[in-house]
C-alpha cells in the first residue's frame, strides 16, 4: 500500500486530531514522528498520512468550509 502525506504539524496532538476526524469516516491513517521527543510541552513535528487512494477523500474532510457569496 502507498501512503501520501497530508499535512506537516508542529506537534504530534494535531496529528492525532486530525487522525480522529477520518477514522470517524473510515479512512486508515497512519502518524509518522518528524523529530526528537521534546520536553517542555513544545511538541514533537509530525506527518499525518493517508493511503492513496483514499487522498482526495480525506482532503475534502479536512480542508475549511468555503464561505457563502453574497449577492
Amino acid at each position: 500500500m502507498t501512503w501520501i502525506t497530508l499535512l506537516t504539524t508542529s506537534t504530534r496532538w494535531q496529528a492525532e486530531l486530525m487522525e480522529q476526524l477520518l477514522a470517524a469516516h473510515d479512512i486508515p491513517t497512519r502518524i509518522v514522528d518528524l523529530g526528537v521527543k521534546s520536553y517542555l510541552g513544545t511538541g514533537t513535528p509530525a506527518a499525518l498520512q493517508v493511503p492513496s487512494q483514499d487522498k482526495w477523500t480525506a482532503l475534502l474532510l479536512l480542508s475549511p468550509l468555503e464561505d457563502e457569496q453574497e449577492t
